[in-house]
């Protein structure tokens, strides 16, 4: 089973779609909704592509820090 990711959390936060950060990712919108819900594992490239987009470390996307970055 894949780790809690706060992909889900941030992406509403920022008021962006599943589709936008899927075109994003360049990946399928169906799949980016499976990553969400913890059914698939998101490959790390993925995950640092998040990261970068966010502004945020990969640690705080994974749920190993509360602080969106680091210090």
């Amino acid at each position: 089973m894949a780790m809690k990711l706060r992909i889900r959390e941030i992406r509403e936060d920022r008021d962006i779609t599943q589709k936008q950060i899927a075109e994003y990712l360049i990946c399928d919108q169906s799949l980016y909704s499976k990553y969400e819900r913890g059914e698939r594992e998101i490959p790390l490239r993925l995950l640092v592509k998040l990261a970068r987009y966010y502004h945020v470390s990969v640690d705080y996307l994974t749920g190993l820090t509360d602080e969106e970055t680091r210090k």
